[in-house]
């Protein structure tokens, strides 16, 4: 089963659906019990970073998210779910800006001035890696955008994917088991598709990988159970009030 992390924002039932009509179990949810179950971990995005910030704050899956993912649990983040991997976002009706996960080194910032913002429609991603979720689609291809902003990792070697806009940008980052696009595989038709099969089979392939090392007598404990089974994983964090930032 994947996980789509409900925090009460964005098109949740549009990516869960787009997965269902492959075949793959899919849970939308906001309990982070069901996250810590789940094979993979999808987080959606479309709005505001402080808005999303703030839910995931006030459900308590701030701390599971991180710990999660620090844990090797694959995770994909789709537009918005790309940008709150890092540390910081521009976007916020706070000159201070809004913190984000910090799960990457880097910021978010505004498309700059004179470009028509938001960047929507049909644009194409050139790879610089390929990672498994790329996996039978071919360099140069066309994925659906919308958004307003974009990430600047502060360390190049999770770039999977440049985009251009004005000038080039980040549209996806890989290291290890987590993935995120800024584009959106939803809507995307039979390319977005694949890029959310490719994860589906990479989540059941770590899953039968874990589970291989964590039978008793093989002298491993699996990473999963061994990192996540050391932290608490509940929805009684300490919540903050969002912000209202413009998207």
């Amino acid at each position: 089963m994947l996980a789509v992390v409900d925090y009460e924002m964005g098109n949740l039932r549009s990516v869960a659906k787009a997965f269902e009509r492959l075949g793959q179990a899919v849970e939308v949810t906001s309990d982070p019990q069901r996250l810590l179950a789940a094979e993979g971990i999808v987080l959606p995005g479309v709005g505001a970073f402080g808005d999303c910030m703030g839910n995931l704050e006030r459900h308590g899956l701030v701390d599971p998210l991180r710990r999660l993912i620090a844990a090797g649990r694959p995770y994909l983040g789709i537009c918005l779910g790309l940008q709150v991997l890092f540390e910081w976002s521009e976007e916020s009706s706070n000159a201070a800006g809004r913190a984000g996960l910090g799960v990457l080194p880097g910021v978010v910032r505004r498309f700059p001035s004179g470009l028509k913002v938001p960047h929507m429609g049909w644009n194409q991603v050139r790879f610089t890696r390929t990672p498994p979720l790329f996996d039978g689609i071919a360099d140069d291809s066309y994925f659906y955008f919308v958004h307003s902003y974009y990430a600047v990792p502060a360390d190049d070697s999770v770039v999977a994917a440049r985009t251009d806009y004005g000038e080039a940008f980040v549209s996806a980052v890989w290291r290890q088991r987590l993935f995120a696009v800024q584009f959106h595989p939803e809507k995307s038709q039979q390319l977005g598709l694949r890029v959310l099969e490719n994860f589906a089979a990479f989540c059941r392939q770590a899953a039968a990988t874990t589970r291989l090392h964590n039978r008793p007598g093989n002298g491993h404990s699996g990473e999963w159970r061994a990192d996540v089974s050391r932290t608490s994983v509940s929805k009684d964090d300490g919540a903050q009030d969002a912000d209202l930032p413009r998207h």
